[in-house]
């Protein structure tokens, strides 16, 4: 049996590790700074030292991961002048976001945020920070679908990945990345058919968020990679 399950667990492909490494980076398991040891990752994947060292150079390329000559990789670490600058982009492109998806949302559209905001107030009210967090990413990633633009769901997706490292390293202790009850006022402006509401009531939100970020500290945690990703095993994957 045990023979068995090696033999599953050999199957994981590189797709599958850079997702659940990006997944416990989006959901601040893994915080900035954290040393990405190969063969840790070897351990706690049950997988061979190329395939690492393919995942890791993939996480790089979407700039999740840091690759030091001669040190090895790292949960990127970003600095407080880029963290000013991701809240710029945000701040520049999520109000339209929110415009255009008021005016392009369905029924079926406004129905799943209000799943989705209920699953957010579930998740805050049983203190379930990761899951929070993951389901504060997934809403923004959401309004970019509903206004219907593939290059603009992209760049959300990387600046949501970009938000969850900043606040990671530069949050106040117990910030998550939204608070529910924002997000209820913004779907609250879909049910009213009222973009310039939700526009505004985007801009705030994010204003809040940047306001609670401490960028003249650095918090940074120690991880054990093996015991993160073989409990993730032991809980059935994402």
């Amino acid at each position: 049996m045990g023979r068995d399950k090696l033999v599953e667990v050999d199957e994981i492909d590189e797709s599958d590790i850079v997702e659940r490494i990006f997944d416990a980076v989006v959901e601040q398991r893994l915080p900035p700074g954290t040393k990405l040891s190969e063969s840790a990752l070897c351990e706690a994947f049950g997988v061979g030292r190329m395939r690492i060292r393919r995942s890791l150079l993939l996480l790089a390329s979407r700039e999740v991961v840091e690759l030091r000559a001669n040190r090895g990789a790292f949960v990127a670490s970003p600095t407080p002048e880029q963290a000013r600058e991701v809240f710029e982009a945000r701040l520049a492109l999520e109000p339209n976001i929110a415009r255009l998806a008021v005016q392009r949302a369905s029924a079926d559209d406004i129905a799943d945020l209000g799943r989705l905001l209920e699953m957010e107030y579930v998740a805050h009210k049983g203190h379930q920070r990761h899951d929070a967090i993951r389901l504060s990413g997934q809403f923004h990633t959401l309004l970019a679908q509903i206004a219907g633009n593939a290059i603009l769901i992209r760049t959300m997706k990387e600046l949501v990945t970009r938000t969850s490292l900043i606040i990671g390293l530069f949050g106040a202790p117990g910030l998550t990345n939204c608070r529910d009850d924002d997000h209820a006022a913004i779907v609250n402006a879909f049910q009213t058919r009222d973009a310039d509401k939700a526009a505004w009531m985007m801009t705030l939100h994010l204003k809040h968020i940047e306001s609670h970020l401490q960028l003249d500290t650095k918090r940074q945690e120690e991880v054990d990679l093996v015991q993160l990703f073989t409990q993730e095993n032991s809980l059935g994957n994402h």
